[in-house]
């Protein structure tokens, strides 16, 4: 089936620039809306019969659905929010931000709204029925349990967890913990939590590697408990896998509070940004924020022109080593080196 991302491309312009010569929705010269109408005729392409026409009462509206909730780390969120804004104004589109933690009552409450940009997805998430009821074009930036019908975009986050112990396993370890996200994040079901963990618990099986996951919360007496009890379950701990970007900090200095040097004694590889993972000089998984949220806007409004995306869209994870040698196991590091 011819996309408009393959209008787009044969045209030379934007996919934007194509949505809006078959909406009308923007002033488009007349020369691009040749070569775009061209390309067309040539492709093939059949647009969503609602795309064929002007749009007219179209509010210039999305909203996207963050919940602020407990467990919530905002600097972070607050990267897909900033990709999200900035990429939905290349398009002339404003951004709702809605952030009560209302579930299904939430998005109804902001219908008018041109189309939906969900976060903090759960593996269950109830507000999935009243996106299909709506019958609003949606994106969600993770995924449920479930995906037919959908439009999702994602970290595959099960690959990022077995990649931290592929990474660490080939260097030699064989007993490695992991710290994972605060305890409600896993209560409520959410999808990137859940999978990031299951992700390392099967690998750990895979590699026969010893392990021990347990979640902690955002306080500095929280981390410095659960690090206590992984290194009393696992006397051998020579790695650390850490799923919590609010804490990675106390992480690292509560394992040297607990007389383990970082990385000589305890090698970690954390899910977060770059910069902060080059700041405190660990090996992490690339977190890229700024690349879903752009992605997510483009199937959005890919949508909005009558194309429907594929269900799931997962980035690969980009492990990025930092660190030396680790306890003498493996001295193979190579500082800089995308895996």
């Amino acid at each position: 089936m011819v996309t408009i991302v393959d209008v787009a491309k044969h045209a030379g312009v934007a996919p934007s620039t194509v949505s809006y010569v078959l909406s009308g929705r923007r002033p488009v010269s007349a020369g691009t809306r040749v070569r775009v109408k061209e390309s067309i005729q040539q492709l093939g392409y059949r647009p969503h019969v609602g795309a064929r026409e002007p749009v007219s009462g179209r509010a210039n509206v999305l909203a996207l659905a963050l919940p602020l909730r407990e467990g919530v780390h905002l600097p972070v969120v607050m990267r897909f929010v900033t990709a999200v804004a900035t990429a939905a104004r290349a398009h002339d589109m404003d951004v709702l931000l809605v952030t009560a933690d209302q579930g299904a009552a939430g998005l109804r409450r902001v219908a008018g709204v041109d189309g939906f940009l969900v976060m903090d997805v759960g593996m269950d998430d109830d507000r999935v029925p009243v996106l299909r009821e709506l019958g609003k074009p949606a994106v969600l930036l993770g995924h449920p349990a479930t995906v037919k019908g959908l439009t999702c975009v994602d970290l595959d986050f099960e690959a990022a967890g077995a990649r931290c112990v592929d990474h660490l396993a080939g260097l030699g370890h064989r007993s490695i913990g992991f710290l994972g996200a605060p305890s409600v994040v896993y209560t409520r079901n959410t999808g990137f939590a859940q999978r990031t963990l299951t992700g390392f618990s099967a690998a750990a099986m895979r590699r026969g590697v010893t392990s021990t996951a347990l979640p902690a919360e955002q306080r500095h007496g929280s981390v410095r408990a659960v690090v206590s009890t992984l290194l009393r379950e696992l006397p051998r701990m020579t790695a650390l896998v850490v799923h919590n970007e609010a804490v990675l900090g106390w992480v690292v200095e509560c394992l040297r509070a607990e007389g383990r040097r970082v990385p000589e004694d305890v090698a970690v590889v954390a899910i977060c940004p770059d910069e902060l993972a080059e700041r405190l000089r660990v090996t992490s998984v690339q977190l890229p924020a700024e690349v879903l949220g752009r992605h997510a806007v483009e199937l959005l409004m890919a949508k909005l022109a009558g194309h429907e995306p594929p269900s799931l869209t997962l980035l690969p994870p980009k492990l990025l080593s930092r660190t030396g040698a680790k306890n003498g196991i493996q001295n193979n590091f190579a500082t800089n080196a995308v895996e």
